[in-house]
């Protein structure tokens, strides 16, 4: 097959998969565009931990299990539940995450202060009661430190195991990440973030020991909705395994609430490799830097900071 014939066939396929992430394929979103354009070099750089870990094809199995971590604690689940669009919108919401990621990650320190400022005024709304895992109503609010401490350790863990599993060396290791990332968490209203590897996953252990998170019919709803996201049908055989893989990567006691126990037949298939072949095909149609990395290493650049 030349390689023009090649192109034809994974044209549509790289489409598809640029408008999931992105949310429209037909042109770069015009906030990527303004990263280029910021006044200094950021919070992070091109040796950092969080390029790295952001800027690999592991983030395609963080981002679901985050998702999935995430919606044990009823309290972030319910805002998801009563606010957001993902049913209406599921691929406009991805997009929304990606975009805050991006730019907090490979934009400017001003970019990323007013990108998080963006999504904390939209948090603000975003308030009700929840039922905690110990049976008791309590109210909620999008921008409660302690929601958002959840979202940010569930966030962090998830993207640090899925690279640990598929990606390469980071820069400072697991503990150089994480201790980079609580820059996110503090922009998010979040102090105090843990700065280890061994803190985070401490942190997540206490949650889970203290009994604050929990399952029951509404997790197992939305369990179902990730588990069968809406995507186009190219996309569906690559996505059964990144499903699959995130849920590999889950602590046994936060996949049996979820619903989602080990099965016989995942002892015995060869998930790590289906999964590094599918990645591998999600760096082939991206490319091996993503639009935002390369918008900023352009920044750096004109700042003479490259």
């Amino acid at each position: 097959m030349t390689g023009a014939a090649v192109e034809r066939v994974l044209a549509p396929v790289r489409s598809r998969l640029i408008e999931t992430l992105a949310g429209r394929s037909d042109e770069v979103p015009a906030w990527i565009l303004r990263l280029e354009d910021g006044g200094d070099e950021g919070f992070f750089g091109p040796d950092s931990a969080a390029w790295a870990v952001h800027g690999g094809m592991p983030t395609l199995v963080a981002g679901v299990r985050a998702l999935l971590l995430q919606a044990l604690h009823p309290g972030a689940l319910a805002g998801v539940r009563d606010f957001s669009r993902y049913r209406e919108d599921p691929l406009g919401r991805l997009a929304g995450t990606i975009q805050w990621i991006h730019t907090v990650t490979f934009g400017s320190r001003g970019q990323a202060v007013a990108g998080s400022e963006m999504v904390r005024s939209l948090h603000r709304r975003v308030t009700g009661t929840y039922v905690d895992g110990h049976g008791v109503e309590r109210p909620y609010s999008a921008n409660d430190p302690d929601l958002a401490r959840w979202v940010h350790l569930a966030f962090t863990d998830a993207f640090l195991t899925a690279h640990e599993h598929w990606g390469g060396p980071i820069p400072g290791g697991a503990d150089g990440y994480v201790a980079e990332w609580a820059t996110a968490a503090e922009l998010m209203g979040v102090p105090d973030a843990p700065r280890s590897a061994a803190a985070l996953r401490a942190e997540i252990d206490a949650v889970t020991d203290a009994g604050e998170l929990r399952g029951g019919p509404e997790v197992e709803e939305i369990v179902r909705f990730i588990r069968r996201a809406p995507l186009r049908r190219t996309l569906r055989p690559s996505y059964r395994i990144v499903f699959r893989a995130a849920v590999s990567t889950l602590e046994p006691r936060h996949r049996d609430v979820l619903g989602l126990p080990t099965t016989a037949a995942e002892r015995v298939l060869p998930l790590h490799g289906a999964t590094s072949a599918v990645l591998a095909g999600a760096r082939t149609l991206l490319g091996p830097q993503p639009q935002a990395e390369l918008a900023a290493r352009r920044r750096l650049a004109r700042l003479g900071a490259a």
